[in-house]
């Protein structure tokens, strides 16, 4: 019988996105399949993930947006496992790499009949828990989700950085997920100008329990606006070895209030390792050329108590929910 808890894991893609979210029924969202590579690392490892919970399909497959490192391992993954409906935010915003507009045909071949493109104020369909999008092709929700609304302050000390070299981040799907109070948000790789849509002037997501740092933790994304109007109890960063986690990132979520701890999916070796989180909440620590891929894993109960495991070591902790 299956526990009646949600749950998540951050399947390692070592500096690419795969979060599989399984709801207290049993249904399934995979949001993004990290890299692609000749021995299909990222797709066999998002298959173990699904084994592990006890899933015979995916249900529902997001793709925040069409860059390699969260696409990589779909077509390999849909051959080991059934893939029911994709969803995106619409057509790639760097169609005229021919790279890109290539590996996009082969994403509407693969999904044909079976696509769904969202807006922001939609909803994904996954049974027990509540999904909103709150932006979605570069466009935010415009009215305050429930409880939201407050004016930020740090809206004043907002400075826009130069835009990104690579437009599709800024179309990422990104949404809050709730289970009861408890309260998850994932923005892809929405970029630091965009995310200002979504909290200035005034916060219209709210406070939220546990936040997936948006792009892998790097410093383009992250701002204090965003991390510092949303207070998340916890932050989980879906970095690489060499990719994602500098020091101002980590500055950024300490200054954060509420804030009570940060997991990483990798050591940052770029970064001075004192500036990473303790070493027994680091799922790991080597190198890509000696990494094993371990997970973070989430488990959420109705009540909103939600423990977070390191699958290297078992190390794990329990939250509360105070939004």
């Amino acid at each position: 019988c299956r526990a009646q808890n949600l749950e998540i894991y951050w399947v390692d893609a070592e500096g690419g996105a795969a979060t599989l979210i399984v709801a207290p029924g049993g249904e399934s969202l995979l949001v993004d399949t990290g890299n692609s590579g000749p021995d299909d690392r990222d797709a066999k490892r998002i298959f173990a993930a699904t084994q592990k919970a006890g899933l015979k399909k995916i249900d529902i497959l997001l793709t925040t947006h069409f860059h390699r490192d969260h696409t990589g391992g779909m077509a390999a993954l849909a051959k080991m496992i059934p893939i029911e409906m994709f969803m995106d935010h619409g057509p790639s915003a760097e169609l005229s790499r021919p790279r890109v507009a290539q590996e996009y045909k082969a994403y509407e071949d693969l999904t044909s009949g079976k696509r769904r493109i969202l807006k922001p104020g939609d909803s994904i369909p996954l049974k027990g828990v509540n999904i909103e999008v709150v932006v979605s092709a570069g466009q935010a929700i415009t009215k305050p989700m429930k409880g939201a609304g407050a004016a930020n302050p740090a809206c004043a000390d907002f400075k826009p950085i130069p835009p990104d070299t690579d437009p599709d981040n800024d179309q990422s799907v990104g949404f809050v997920l709730q289970y009861g109070k408890f309260r998850f948000l994932d923005l892809g790789d929405l970029t630091w100008n965009y995310e200002q849509k979504l909290v200035c002037p005034s916060n219209l997501i709210g406070k939220i329990d546990l936040y997936q740092t948006t792009h892998h933790g790097i410093d383009r994304s992250n701002s204090p606006q965003i991390v510092w109007a949303i207070q998340p109890t916890v932050a989980v960063m879906n970095d690489g070895p060499m990719k994602g986690g500098p020091p101002s990132v980590f500055e950024t979520l300490r200054k954060s209030s509420g804030l009570e701890d940060i997991w990483q999916v990798h050591l940052a070796l770029e970064t001075p390792k004192e500036m990473n989180t303790g070493e027994q909440m680091i799922a790991n620590t080597e190198p890509t050329a000696q990494c094993t891929g371990n997970m973070l894993k989430a488990s959420v109960d109705s009540k909103g108590q939600f423990t977070i495991t390191n699958l290297r070591n078992g190390r794990h902790k329990t939250y509360q929910s105070a939004k």
